[in-house]
């Protein structure tokens, strides 16, 4: 029997040991915030689902179920939705929560102040864009309260409303805590949330705990008492500290043969499809990318994708020649010329780009390469130096930076060249892809890609219904974008996590969202109870 094997199945003989009422889950980098409005990435929204709730949520299936809201309406031309709030909804404190404070929330979610990352994702809330830009009050937002239960939202435009209503940044924030406390209103003991959990404690670059709520509605169903989120960084240690039995879920699992993982781990490795890409993203607001497309697109070329997919991530992973990956709404794979050719002659055409761009064996560029502390990217970002010295003769300069860090440099777009980039998936819709690369004062353009026909072409497929003419819209700004070379597509994602074989409740879904009150172990009485959406 497995060394990692033996312990789940010892401890499944001690009943008060596999009844422990604490999940540990591995979290990739330490969470820039848990302030909601200002959550852009995987590590904050993992745990903010645990601390929060909007008025819609997700099941264990990604599909989404009332939340704090228990019903909701639609006008026949989708402009204008009533969501109906549960009675007695209370905050983790005990206040209780109405419809005033969502709206009051949402109207501090677009406000120029919050600096919300995420914010363009409700600009078709009516008059969201001239509150953003500090044009209107925030009191001009299309949302208001009829009633103490009725939160009504006006939109400028038809869209999936419930998609974006998931996200972080329409979570309720408690305000008084964020007027008295500021940016520390997120710190333990001062965090009021409404969601399944509380926040009990968080250790910098270690851990974040929380307990769970008894003020939540359906509290009575949160199988799990105490969940641990735990800063992963690297998937090498991740992966011990599951053997070990210090982790019963991993963010991630380290580069290995698909084969070899699935031999040593059988059930307990869990692969599926994943509404995600990565790329390299260059920043064209500064040399040597800016004015030089003969040198983006050399470097562009000069990177085997199958060698990248095959032996470096070996996760299933699909090697990518664009932006938005397969499965998107509204969207079909571009069709990538250079795709379909054979590796010498991708080599050479890389190396005739370079030629042009100004450099040869005599004048070879050095070019900064910049990532966040990670195994998979420490190996990728290797393989990448490697091929880019061997087919052009770049020498690339390895930058490796701590998540916090690494995210204020790649928004300044002062000190970057080439660093890691790539997209996960808000709601499954292209234009959640490409609007990362709209405006130039958009802060997750850290590319600095300005292109005013791009930018009309996005706004025309947001206001378009789904079908041909968006579809198309949607194609014609995905082409220009890669014309440009603005971003080295890679791979496309896979989830891949190891899951504790008594753990229950986790389930696939194209976006990767697990959040604990689904959860429950194996042989626990409360892992009986059902949660009543």
């Amino acid at each position: 029997m497995r060394p990692f094997r033996l312990l789940p199945l010892l401890l499944s003989l001690l009943p008060g040991i596999a009844a422990a009422q604490e999940l540990v889950r591995g979290n990739g980098p330490e969470p820039s915030t848990l302030d909601p409005h200002r959550c852009q990435e995987v590590a904050c929204g993992n745990i903010l689902r645990d601390l929060y709730e909007g008025l819609v949520t997700e099941d264990a299936a990604g599909n989404v179920v009332p939340g704090a809201a228990e019903s909701w309406t639609r006008s026949d031309d989708g402009l204008q939705w009533e969501f109906r709030l549960r009675a007695d909804l209370h905050w983790s404190n005990g206040e209780p929560l109405d419809a005033a404070q969502f709206v009051a929330s949402l109207r501090r979610a677009l406000t120029p102040q919050t600096a919300a990352p995420m914010a363009a994702l409700l600009r078709p809330i009516a008059n969201a864009a001239a509150v953003g830009s500090g044009a209107q009050p925030p009191e001009a937002l299309g949302v208001s309260a009829p009633d103490p239960r009725t939160v009504r939202i006006r939109l400028s435009e038809p869209v999936a409303l419930t998609d974006r209503l998931l996200l972080p940044i329409a979570f309720p924030v408690y305000l008084p805590a964020v007027a008295q406390f500021g940016a520390q209103h997120t710190r333990p003991g001062r965090l009021v949330g409404n969601g399944a959990y509380v926040l009990t404690g968080w250790t910098p670059q270690a851990s974040v705990e929380l307990a769970r709520n008894a003020k939540f509605h359906a509290a009575d169903a949160v199988a799990i008492e105490r969940v641990r989120f735990v800063v992963t960084e690297d998937a090498s240690s991740e992966l011990k500290r599951f053997q070990a039995g210090d982790l019963h879920l991993t963010e991630t699992v380290p580069p290995k043969p698909l084969t070899a993982l699935r031999a040593q781990f059988g059930d307990t490795l869990r692969i599926s499809p994943y509404l995600g890409s990565f790329w390299l993203g260059m920043n064209l607001t500064r040399p040597p990318l800016r004015d030089n497309a003969e040198l983006r697109a050399a470097l562009v070329l000069a990177i085997d994708r199958e060698i990248l997919t095959r032996y470096v991530t070996g996760l299933g992973e699909l090697p990518a020649w664009s932006v938005v990956p397969p499965g998107a709404r509204d969207h079909a794979l571009p069709a990538v010329a250079a795709a379909q050719w054979p590796a010498a002659q991708r080599e050479a055409a890389a190396r005739a780009h370079y030629a042009a761009a100004g450099y040869d064996a005599a004048h070879p560029l050095t070019l900064e390469l910049r990532y966040n502390t990670s195994t998979v990217h420490r190996k990728l970002a290797l393989a990448v130096a490697s091929m880019w010295r061997q087919t052009l003769g770049v020498r690339v300069v390895l930058r490796n930076e701590e998540w916090k860090v690494f995210v204020q440099n790649r928004r300044a777009r002062v000190i970057t060249q080439v660093f890691r980039g790539g997209w996960i998936a808000d709601v499954n819709d292209a234009l959640d892809f490409l609007a990362t690369f709209s405006g130039s004062d958009n802060p997750l353009n850290t590319t600095g890609y300005a292109d005013a026909a791009f930018d009309a072409l996005l706004h025309e497929a947001a206001a378009l219904p789904d079908g041909d003419a968006r579809r198309e819209a949607i194609a014609r700004a995905e082409a220009r974008l890669l014309a440009a070379d603005a971003v080295v597509p890679i791979y496309f994602y896979t989830s891949k996590h190891l899951v504790d074989p008594r753990l229950r409740g986790f389930a696939a879904n194209p976006l990767d969202r697990h959040a604990s009150r689904w959860m429950s172990w194996a042989g626990d009485a409360a892992a009986t109870a059902t949660a009543t959406p």
